[in-house]
């Protein structure tokens, strides 16, 4: 089971990027090019909350499953720096990725005009997929690759 999980998660973060790289580039062209935000945009920046989400939920799951996770004994997995990222700091940061994100969406719909839902999403989307991709930077694996 773990390593279907680990798979299905790590192909996942493919996909995750891909969406939040195509938001944050239509936001950023959007804003700056004082273009409309079209019903592309609304689907993509969705499409992109609905992936982390998804992404988020499958990784929580993991967490149960992973052999990397210490949740039983916090002060032994805190003494570890590799157990103490994969309990505590793996999680917390992706955490705080998706309530970016979906502040981000949430500001976008509220939004009156096209300029302030164009940087909406390239404020909260840009800075979740920050830290993204510190906390895959973090991990000692590779954004892109296995």
């Amino acid at each position: 089971m773990y390593s279907t999980l680990f798979g299905l998660h790590s192909g996942l973060r493919y996909i995750v990027l891909l969406l939040l790289a195509v938001a944050l580039f239509l936001a950023l062209v959007g804003l700056f090019g004082k273009k409309p935000y079209s019903e592309m945009n609304r689907k993509v920046n969705l499409f992109a909350m609905i992936s982390t989400h998804t992404q988020f939920l499958v990784g929580l799951i993991l967490y149960f499953f992973s052999p990397m996770v210490n949740y039983s004994n916090m002060a032994e997995a805190m003494s570890n720096a590799t157990t103490r990222y994969w309990t505590v700091e793996h999680s917390v940061m992706m955490l705080f990725s998706i309530v970016l994100i979906t502040i981000g969406h949430s500001r976008s719909k509220k939004a009156k005009d096209a300029v302030n839902k164009h940087r909406a999403i390239a404020l909260y989307y840009g800075l979740a997929v920050l830290v993204i991709l510190v906390a895959i930077y973090q991990s000692g694996r590779p954004i892109l690759g296995n």
